[in-house]
């Protein structure tokens, strides 16, 4: 291992000799001592923010101050005063001039995490400051410069924002000067026994505990789960052994109660798995345990499924609160290319059922009046109500599992919606991060 790496992790409390980490900090050493901008991509919790420490440590501005900003926790509506301050007066409230981060980095470095979160009128004035360093206080007219090193992070791809017309493209190529891909801890399996080790050495002594280590069953399974949460995420589960397991001996049983996902990787859900792969076999208790977990994460998947079709049953609703004549469901036509539309067959779906939409008993056009001549008051059987989406469901012969449902309730609603995946996510109770996830999962085209 090279010296000077040694020694940046030695600082900075990098533990690790993974071949990805020692690629990512050679990379660091390398740029840091220029002026360059540098953009940081990782998932959430691989350690962005000590990324950020250690290229502005190593940069000729280590004097100087580093600024620390997470522009996805400021609200929008204050975002601006945030970052470039505000004169007296300019809004209610500001009843003195105030510096912004831009400022009180001047002659430093400052590092813009969530970059990605940035509002579009934000964006212009981040381009105008990284070509000539100069900006406006809110409320000002007068120009105010600063000389500042600018690092920014995301965890999402950003040229995917750009072309959905969420982030600038001209500041995304100033941005994306060089980019620092930190990888998952997931593709460190080597490094996580040392690191989980340092932070349990770390809490009991803290807590006034004594570590008295972990079984072979135990580090197999540190490294088989795929540690969604990254380095936060073993962070937190080894505070949470060391201060509830009492100091005891960890195995792979004490271990598991704290792991929220899957052992294996790849693994995209939130269900413990019953079996790890390459894990030795399990004791009767254990494989009691992990059975009941995961029925009880099946009966909150079931609880958030029942949830979405309850919202769009109610968003499928006139205001006098009976339901829409024509509620697309599986296999009823619906307007553009979706593979929901009328002739599409999903596995495992009868689509014979009586009253179902395209299915016998249904009539296109029941219930509307026929053309007569002029003045002529042609007389028709009123329309019986028309069922709910439950209604129809009941009708089936078999049940749809999960993924089916949920997978047509995602597709449904990116229909309903026009593809806007905001009010998507909103209408389903989930958020944007999932259902891109999910829509990625089963391969959905908004």
């Amino acid at each position: 291992m090279n010296e000077n790496i040694r020694k940046i992790q030695d600082k900075y409390g990098l533990i690790g000799h993974s071949e990805s980490l020692m690629r990512v900090l050679n990379k660091a050493a390398m740029v840091a001592p220029t002026k360059i901008n540098i953009l940081l991509r990782g998932e959430s919790g691989v350690g962005k923010d000590v990324m950020a420490k250690v290229i502005h440590g190593l940069s000729e501005r280590k004097d100087k101050k580093l600024v620390i900003v997470n522009c996805g926790a400021i609200p929008e509506g204050i975002i601006e005063s945030e970052l470039f301050g505000h004169e007296k007066g300019s809004f209610t409230g500001a009843d003195q001039a105030r510096q912004g981060y831009f400022e009180m980095a001047n002659g430093g470095t400052i590092f813009l995490d969530e970059i990605g979160d940035t509002p579009k009128n934000v964006q212009v004035k981040l381009l105008r400051i990284l070509e000539n360093g100069e900006y406006y206080r809110v409320g000002s007219s007068v120009v105010s410069k600063t000389d500042v090193r600018i690092i920014t992070a995301t965890n999402r791809d950003l040229w995917d924002d750009v072309q959905k017309g969420h982030f600038r493209e001209d500041l995304y190529y100033r941005l994306d000067t060089v980019t620092i891909h930190i990888p998952p801890l997931r593709n460190r399996k080597e490094d996580i026994p040392l690191i989980f080790r340092k932070f349990v050495e770390d809490y009991a002594r803290k807590y006034d505990s004594v570590f008295q280590g972990f079984s072979d069953d135990a580090k197999e399974l540190l490294v088989s789960y795929r540690w969604p949460g990254n380095i936060r995420e073993l962070r937190n589960v080894a505070e949470q052994l060391v201060v509830l397991e009492k100091s005891q001996f960890v195995t792979a049983e004490k271990l598991q109660k704290y792991l929220k996902g899957r052992q294996h990787h790849g693994s995209t859900d939130n269900l413990p798995m019953a079996i790890g792969s390459g894990y030795r076999e399990q004791s009767d208790e254990r494989e009691r345990h992990m059975f009941y977990a995961t029925l009880l994460e099946l009966r909150t998947e079931i609880s958030d499924i029942k949830k979405m079709l309850g919202t769009l049953i109610y968003s499928s609703m006139n205001p006098d609160g009976k339901p829409l004549r024509s509620l697309p469901l599986l296999g009823a036509p619906v307007s553009g290319d979706s593979p929901y539309q009328q002739g599409y067959r999903e596995p495992g779906w009868n689509y014979e059922s009586e009253g179902y939409p395209g299915g016998k008993g249904t009539q296109a056009g029941r219930g509307i009046q026929p053309e007569g001549k002029r003045g002529t008051e042609v007389q028709t059987e009123e329309a019986p109500e028309e069922p709910t989406l439950l209604d129809y469901l009941r009708k089936l012969d078999d049940v749809p599992s999960i993924e089916q449902t949920e997978k047509f309730l995602i597709q449904y609603a990116l229909e309903r919606f026009d593809g806007n995946r905001r009010k998507t996510a909103e209408t389903l109770g989930m958020s944007e991060r999932t259902l891109y996830r999910k829509i990625d999962q089963y391969g959905l085209q908004p």
